[in-house]
């Protein structure tokens, strides 16, 4: 039987009162699977739906407790502590922060909770005493892909000195490794290029103040680094909203069926790289499912493919292959 919890401060408190009637020996007799969602993005919808499709295909699936934090660490604390409460079998979880976090993943290890993290993660040090897990696309190489993907588009258009924006998530360590990967592919092809700016819009309003403040604090620049979905489409509504079209453009990560769209009109958003929400579910449930039948995998970094998306014909095909829009 798989009962969802879904959201709500009030989360806590209605497990606890379950686990405390008659029906808890029923509930979770399979297991008792928890899941963390950083935020409300749409690849937070796929790894949904990974996970979900994981331990559907499993004749005895576990019991699933989830739960959006909507990056709020409190938020975060507080969901963790009742899943420590009913001793979890496994925490799946994308922590809020490298560093507030982990007196969360703290208590659920001292409950004996295995823990598998996926997306970000908490501090290595960490990690390496807590972490069973941790799904995770190589983030210098994600970030690469956009570096390669601009690095193209300017030298296409014979562009050796262009001036370069990011609106960045840095507040997570896997962002800063974008950044860096981005950087290094970018200069590596052209050597002129210039980062004038790095912006925090961890949301996606934030995004978009922050990329109108960089286009007029440097109304010269040619285009804007994304590090992951909010900050990608921020940018692009910073760019349409001043007119620039076709003046500057903008290369990002993480894909839905908003930025495919605009990737398929081609105007101002011309890359994307992706990790697909849907695969990552998947692999952190199968690594759930491995800790539940007693085996540890055999490397805590369980590598997420990255996909690369180019152009309106790639924009238009991804909306094809995804008509329910979950990456």
């Amino acid at each position: 039987m798989q009962l969802k919890w879904k959201l709500g401060a009030v989360l806590g408190a209605a497990l606890v009162a379950l686990s405390a009637t008659g029906c808890a020996d029923r509930i979770g007799e399979n297991g008792r699977i928890a899941v963390v969602y950083l935020n409300a993005e749409g690849y937070y919808a796929g790894v949904a739906r990974g996970v979900d499709d994981t331990f559907s295909a499993v004749g005895d699936s576990p019991q699933l407790l989830e739960a959006n934090i909507r990056s709020d660490a409190s938020q975060e604390s507080t969901f963790v502590d009742t899943v420590a409460s009913v001793k979890a079998n496994a925490l799946i979880i994308s922590p809020a922060s490298a560093t507030a976090s982990i007196p969360a993943l703290e208590l659920a290890h001292e409950n004996d909770v295995p823990i598998i993290c996926y997306n970000t993660c908490v501090e290595d040090s960490a990690a390496e005493r807590l972490v069973s897990a941790y799904v995770l696309g190589d983030p210098k190489e994600f970030g690469a892909a956009s570096g390669r993907q601009m690095a193209a588009h300017f030298q296409e258009l014979g562009l050796i000195e262009p001036k370069v924006a990011v609106i960045n998530c840095e507040q997570f360590e896997v962002c800063i490794e974008r950044r860096i990967g981005f950087e290094e592919a970018l200069t590596a092809a052209i050597p002129g290029a210039e980062i004038v700016a790095n912006q925090e819009g961890l949301t996606l309003d934030e995004a978009v103040q922050r990329a109108e403040q960089v286009l007029t604090s440097s109304p010269d620049i040619n285009a804007f680094y994304g590090e992951a979905g909010s900050q990608t489409i921020g940018a692009v509504r910073a760019v349409e909203s001043r007119g620039l079209s076709g003046k500057v453009v903008v290369f990002g990560g993480d894909m839905s069926t908003q930025a495919a769209g605009m990737l398929q009109n081609g105007s101002i958003l011309k890359g994307i790289a992706d990790i697909s929400g849907i695969k990552v579910g998947e692999l952190a449930g199968n690594a759930a499912l491995e800790v539940l039948d007693g085996n540890l995998p055999p490397d805590m970094i369980i590598r997420a493919p990255i996909d690369e998306y180019v152009g309106p014909d790639a924009g238009g095909e991804w909306i094809e292959t995804h008509p329910d829009g979950i990456p």
